[in-house]
């Protein structure tokens, strides 16, 4: 699993269904400090949980199918959980 900060997201309705899809930047350590270098390309995560410009935490690749087990869904990315607060320390 990877942060993220969701940027925005994208709706559509499928048959009185709503989908939600979030544009979510990855963050390395030096992005989660602020600093924009640390921000990676934006990509399109699958979301169940409403989330809003926030950070979270998302998978990709076959990890992002996992919740949908024993019917995989063919998805890049989900939305795993939101996060409150991001503390880093120097161990």
């Amino acid at each position: 699993m990877r942060i993220g900060e969701v940027i925005g997201n994208v709706d559509a309705v499928q048959v009185q269904r709503m989908m939600t899809w979030l544009v979510v930047v990855p963050l390395s350590l030096a992005g989660i400090n602020g600093d924009d270098k640390g921000r990676d390309e934006a990509i399109i995560a699958y979301d169940e949980l409403g989330a809003s410009p926030v950070r979270n935490r998302f998978s990709e690749g076959g990890e992002a199918a996992n919740p949908f087990a024993p019917n995989h869904k063919p998805l890049d990315a989900y939305n795993a959980c939101i996060l409150d607060t991001i503390e880093v320390r120097d161990f």
